[in-house]
């Protein structure tokens, strides 16, 4: 009966971890990597459409990205959003593709981006504390109820707990992995 609540909270846990691990992806460690460009997106006649909808994005160089637009007339929409965008990063075209130099990155901002994923990391870590909240309310609402017994509550209560601990413990992990890719020079 409270298994159901723990399966929810779990798959709640699971959603937010893999949403922090798409935030990582898309933070620039210096290196090219195609998902940089995933939260751009183009004013494609009047239309916002994401980048990767609409262009093959690759990595031939470890600090290169080459974009290839699918219709050719759509390139100058396409630099505008990648020049109005936060990523601090100049494209060149050759009338084909787009080409995208990674700069290496400077101590200063290596340092702002580990506090940035440290960042996320407590924003997500927030979250999964939150569902556990909200499913420790769930458990009191059962026992009131007359749902659950009170050796079940502290059964479902503790098996929430080793849950968020697992989840925050993943968070925290994923955060140390970035933060050592960002700092690795």
């Amino acid at each position: 009966m409270y298994q159901d609540v723990i399966d929810q909270a779990t798959s709640k846990m699971e959603k937010t971890k893999e949403v922090f691990r798409q935030e990582l992806a898309s933070l620039r460690a210096g290196r090219a990597n195609p998902k940089l460009l995933d939260r751009i997106t183009v004013d494609y006649y009047g239309t916002q459409t994401p980048l990767n909808q609409m262009a093959n994005i690759m990595a031939p160089e470890p600090r290169v990205l080459t974009i290839s637009v699918w219709d050719q007339k759509a390139i100058p929409m396409v630099e505008k959003a990648i020049q109005k965008s936060d990523l601090g990063m100049n494209p060149a075209n050759d009338g084909k593709v787009i080409r995208l130099v990674v700069p290496e990155l400077t101590e200063e901002r290596r340092k702002d981006l580990t506090k940035m994923v440290w960042k996320s990391a407590e924003d997500a870590k927030v979250a999964v504390r939150s569902i556990r909240r909200d499913a420790m309310e769930q458990f009191k609402k059962m026992k009131k109820n007359n749902e659950l017994t009170e050796d079940d509550q502290r059964k479902a209560e503790e098996e929430m707990q080793k849950a968020t601990d697992g989840a925050i413990k993943d968070v925290d992990q994923m955060a140390q992995e970035k933060e050592k890719e960002i700092l690795s020079v």
